[in-house]
């Protein structure tokens, strides 16, 4: 008996190994990761079920490589491709992939080559590529950085950096390899077919309408660090509701994540300080420094400060939030990097906004006002106590 419980043990926490490397990766490749690679192709049949029950996402495995397909339960501004700064590095990137295709397996070409073909192709659908423009050449190597992050195409020679500094004048020798028709996602139409942003959404979606609804709340609970129940439509959150038993155990049996109910919603953590998942809190200061906020703001509501609506959710001013930062930094500033400590307040404020906003504990709601989620009230910290979870 226990000889069997050992072996479903161990074959859940390949499960989950498999599951995470697969949501937190492009693609897990043979020749770099055999042991995961072997693993995927084992319980293969389990996990394509599994992915297309409850999230909608096709799991595709080659001689050479696994790769889930993945998009979003709902798109949000800080899921975008780590790196790139306009949608101009998203265009160039698609048209570095439209190149790709075209060439063969380790067939070598010059930078030069590629940028021509690009601008000549993009000029017949009059957009203007000008590769004497310092800002489309730094579009360019951001793209190509990328690519090479990908491993759909390798550099042989040179670097896309010396080439957009240089004025373009600095060639590349790359290699090209068969990854690049397999980066973006397929889709059961022709795109050109599609209109707007909506029907490409739609498009993505099972016919089923419970089925699309299972799959939309997993894929959310999957991809966002917390979905409050106000972030529901109705029939989302009945669903949620009634099935948390079934969710917290999927959860669980396949991303080894424990979860619990709480009066704003399902709130997941990674028992496995080992995971891949990135956690909040993550490494970056500005962690440490927003569960000070979190302290801090703590301790003055105690004191009758700040008004929570019936989701839990605290309104206060943009100079108040300033004037916390200012005061913490005061207090703690020995322990913060110097880049904290030396930075404007300015900047400090849009910093705390912006990672309050990548893990859903906060948003800007206009110029003056800042609005914090209860999630973060669920933190508690201090240099000399520093405690982290439930009230």
């Amino acid at each position: 008996m226990k000889k069997a419980q050992n072996h479903q043990e161990r074959l859940r926490e390949e499960r989950i190994h498999c599951v995470q490397a697969l949501l937190n990766r492009p693609w897990v490749l043979k020749d770099e990761d055999p042991d995961t690679f072997q693993l995927i192709k084992d319980q293969y049949e389990n996990l394509r079920n599994w992915f297309h029950e409850y999230l909608g996402f096709s799991l595709l495995v080659t001689r050479h490589f696994a790769k889930l397909e993945k998009f979003p339960g709902q798109y949000q501004s800080w899921m975008g491709i780590e790196g790139f700064h306009t949608t101009r590095d998203y265009a160039l990137f698609t048209y570095c992939l439209w190149f790709l295709e075209g060439r063969g397996e380790g067939e070598q070409f010059l930078l030069s080559q590629m940028v021509e073909e690009i601008r000549e192709h993009l000029l017949v659908n009059d957009v203007n590529i000008d590769w004497t423009l310092y800002e489309h050449r730094l579009s360019m190597a951001r793209a190509l950085k990328k690519c090479k992050e990908l491993r759909v195409l390798i550099a042989v020679d040179g670097d896309e950096s010396d080439w957009a500094r240089n004025g373009g004048e600095v060639n590349v020798l790359y290699e090209s390899t068969p990854m690049a028709r397999y980066v973006l996602r397929r889709f059961n139409k022709e795109l050109i077919s599609m209109e707007n942003l909506e029907e490409l959404i739609e498009s993505a979606n099972d016919r089923n309408e419970k089925v699309q609804r299972r799959q939309k709340i997993y894929r959310r609970l999957v991809q966002e660090p917390i979905v409050y129940d106000w972030e529901w439509s109705e029939e989302e959150r009945y669903y949620v509701l009634t099935q948390r038993r079934s969710i917290l155990d999927q959860m669980n049996q396949f991303l080894g994540l424990e979860g619990r109910r709480y009066r704003e919603g399902l709130i997941f953590y990674e028992p496995n300080s080992l995971s891949p998942v990135t956690t909040f809190p993550t490494q970056s200061v500005i962690s440490d420094i927003l569960i000070l906020v979190a302290g801090e703001i703590r301790r003055r509501r105690h004191e009758g400060h700040y008004e929570m609506d019936k989701w839990g959710r605290l309104l206060l001013s943009v100079t108040e939030l300033e004037s916390v930062l200012l005061y913490l930094r005061e207090r703690h500033k020995e322990y913060w990097s110097k880049e904290h400590r030396d930075s404007s307040s300015q900047e400090l404020l849009r910093q705390v906004i912006q990672h309050l906003k990548e893990w859903n504990l906060g948003i800007q709601v206009n110029e003056e006002e800042i609005m914090l989620f209860p999630a973060l009230a669920r933190w508690n910290g201090d240099y000399n106590s520093w405690t982290g979870g439930n009230e």
